[in-house]
């Protein structure tokens, strides 16, 4: 049984440990889109002072082909993000069924005992079991 109480516990901090990724990964997209969604309104802003909203006119302003650029990519990285948060989701999700697999091993093995221990009572009225 301890075995199986260990191997409970390890199931648990994995499962732990795999929604922790995930809600990770969920905060690192939403920082992402947070940022791309800031470099929008100060490219709106560069773009509205300097009067120039075309990337290709020489008069449009640096700062704002910088801050373009950075946006595309917090973009790209929230997308590529988003691949590895359905992977992480996944391994989740199995790391849930294994534990839910073990626990229920555990359960099914404690009726098993239990129900041993009252067999053992009834044949042997005068006699009791010590619990170890």
């Amino acid at each position: 049984m301890k075995s199986r109480d260990a191997l409970i516990r390890l199931k648990r901090f994995e499962v732990d440990e795999k929604r922790q990724t995930v809600e990770d990964i969920e905060a690192m997209i939403g920082d992402f889109r947070q940022m791309a969604a800031d470099l929008d309104r100060q490219i709106a802003i560069e773009q509205e002072r300097a009067g120039v909203t075309d990337v290709n006119h020489y008069a449009y302003p640096t700062f704002a082909k910088a801050a373009v650029e950075r946006r595309d990519n917090l973009i790209n990285s929230a997308r590529d993000l988003e691949e590895k948060l359905k992977q992480a989701q996944e391994r989740y999700a199995e790391a849930e069924e294994e534990l839910k697999r073990v626990a229920m091993l555990e359960e099914r093995d404690r009726g098993r005992s239990d129900s041993e221990s009252d067999r053992s009572s009834l044949e042997h009225p005068g006699q009791h079991r010590v619990a170890s």
